[in-house]
């Protein structure tokens, strides 16, 4: 593997000072109060939103993950690749709502539409969720990529970045983490297509490379007997996790709040999308060409995981070969400023300022601070640990992400579109669901050593797809069932927080926000995700 030259480092130091440029401008202007700190003032226009929406979510186990992906013939795991749609779903159904209950956080919302006690689930859920996958696994595909680009060891490269990260991110809050995102999005969108026009080219076209590897590892689509990617729940799981990703987690929302109005936030929202059908080319294509170069002897990688890095390193020339690097430091950075911004926000407004509403603007967003510091610490604890649960990362992450997801999208979903379902209902199916999660991952780690004929076990070793699919009908069913087991909300509750309860003055303000441009870019979007949903069937 080559290692960096003079060039690329001149790349990557460029790629340095424009980012502390940025971040020390954004720092200078001040953050004086909660909505400046955690939301940039709410008043970001739609380009920014939507890069910043895309380089939150593609952090460098993306690429990594979703390389290895397709070296490791996983290629069905390209479903959640192609959730554009989903974000649409976000723009068009779920962005109204939140904008016009005012709220900071996802679990404050929660508080508006049911009670105070679902609010403080989802806030501890959410940010125990983000230790366990965006924080650990963030760093832990940072310390890859850095330890693979720059030859250093893993440890020190993570440590190194998280610091790097954690301290722009601690100074300059949510301005810093959309301005630094949008320039970290444009970097990792032309180094990764530079590298795979680069590998389609020395693998002989796409022809030529779907020769070597065979049709069939092309489909996506996989029998209902496949033991590990059977189509039906494939679909159904991918659906619900996209679902509470997109459209529930503070991590993404509060991307779009940042928004001046309703108008740049859905515009943002599809401007999102539209990056989003990005990854399946830039980041799953140079993994199968890499195993392409693999099969042909002209490569050598050990784990799936390293196929990106090293494809990189071999293929690409000086200088590009920095800025691609800067590129992927760039994702493993735009990530965990989100996540850390996103931790500390949970934490400062649903829990700190629960307890002590009358604590003064400044002190709130110094606790958001501290907060941050507190996140990162344990999520560098638990990477050991991690390691233990999945054999590649990408899938590691959509494993876990599955046993969160359902109830948390069922008492979303039914929240906005059913008037009926109440604050026990939600209450309830959100304790369980945790209680439930927690104890599949903790099965799913010991398995092993329990009886193959046990109900435990199967538990345990049951697909995670499938899990993911039955959990989320059992989580529907026990939401409607508490709820119309117990008194329905009151009309004052529900206002506005329900399709069925929206005022005619909200009707006409929601028209006015879009016109037939948005619907035709939303539209294109749609039919380009089915598009390649049909083209990687294996035919």
């Amino acid at each position: 593997m080559q290692t960096l030259d003079a060039l690329d480092w001149i790349a990557i130091s460029i790629y340095f000072a424009i980012l502390i440029g940025i971040a020390i401008w954004v720092i200078r202007k001040k953050n004086s109060n909660t909505e400046d700190y955690f939301l940039a003032g709410r008043n970001v226009g739609w380009f920014v939103v939507g890069a910043s929406i895309f380089a939150s979510n593609i952090g460098s186990e993306h690429v990594v993950g979703l390389a290895g992906a397709g070296a490791g013939d996983k290629l069905p795991m390209l479903i959640y690749e192609i959730q554009a749609w989903v974000v649409l779903i976000l723009g068009w159904v779920f962005l109204p709502f939140y904008a016009r209950s005012g709220v900071f956080t996802m679990p404050e919302f929660l508080e508006k539409r049911f009670d105070a006690r679902s609010r403080w689930v989802l806030s501890i859920f959410s940010i125990a969720a983000y230790v366990l996958t965006k924080i650990s696994v963030t760093i832990y595909a940072g310390g890859i990529v850095v330890a693979a680009l720059l030859g250093i060891d893993f440890w020190t490269g993570a440590l190194g970045t998280v610091i790097l990260t954690g301290l722009y991110t601690v100074l300059g809050g949510m301005r810093a983490v959309v301005y630094t995102e949008t320039l970290q999005a444009i970097i990792l969108v032309l180094g990764a297509a530079a590298l795979t026009f680069i590998g389609l080219d020395k693998v002989g076209g796409w022809e030529s490379m779907a020769d070597t590897v065979g049709p069939e590892y092309l489909d996506m689509w996989r029998p209902m007997s496949d033991p590990n990617f059977p189509w039906a729940p494939l679909l159904i799981a991918s659906t619900i996790t996209g679902i509470w990703y997109w459209c529930t987690d503070q991590y993404i929302v509060q991307r779009a709040l940042t928004a001046r109005n309703i108008k740049e936030g859905r515009r943002g929202t599809i401007f999102g999308a539209l990056l989003k059908l990005l990854p399946v080319f830039l980041f799953l294509v140079p993994g199968i060409i890499a195993l392409t170069l693999k099969m042909r002897g002209e490569l050598h990688w050990d784990s799936p995981d390293e196929a990106f890095p090293v494809l990189m390193s071999n293929l690409l020339p000086s200088g590009l070969r920095g800025l691609v690097a800067a590129g992927l430091l760039a994702a493993l950075m735009s990530s965990l400023a989100s996540v850390f911004n996103s931790c500390s926000t949970l934490f400062t407004v649903d829990i700190y300022k629960k307890l002590r509403p009358n604590t003064p603007e400044k002190k709130l967003v110094r606790t958001g601070q501290i907060a941050t510091v507190i996140i990162v610490i344990i999520g560098i604890i638990w990477i050991p640990i991690m390691a233990n649960i999945s054999g590649v990362l990408y899938e590691y992450l959509q494993s876990v992400q599955s046993y969160i997801a359902p109830p948390i999208t069922a008492v979303f979903l039914l929240g906005i579109f059913s008037k009926r379902i109440n604050a026990k209902g939600a209450f309830v199916t959100l304790v369980t669901g945790l209680v439930v999660a927690a104890f599949r991952i903790v099965m799913e780690l010991i398995k092993d050593s329990l009886d193959p004929n046990s109900f435990l076990f199967h538990f345990g070793n049951m697909n995670f797809l499938s899990f993911a699919s039955w959990f989320f009908l059992f989580c529907v069913l026990l939401i409607v069932v508490v709820s119309l087991l117990s008194k329905a909300p009151s009309r004052e509750k529900i206002e506005n927080m329900t399709y069925q309860t929206i005022s005619e003055e909200e009707k006409r303000n929601n028209k006015v926000s879009y016109n037939w441009k948005d619907i035709a870019v939303s539209i294109v979007i749609l039919i380009i995700v089915a598009g390649v949903m049909i083209f990687f069937n294996g035919e």
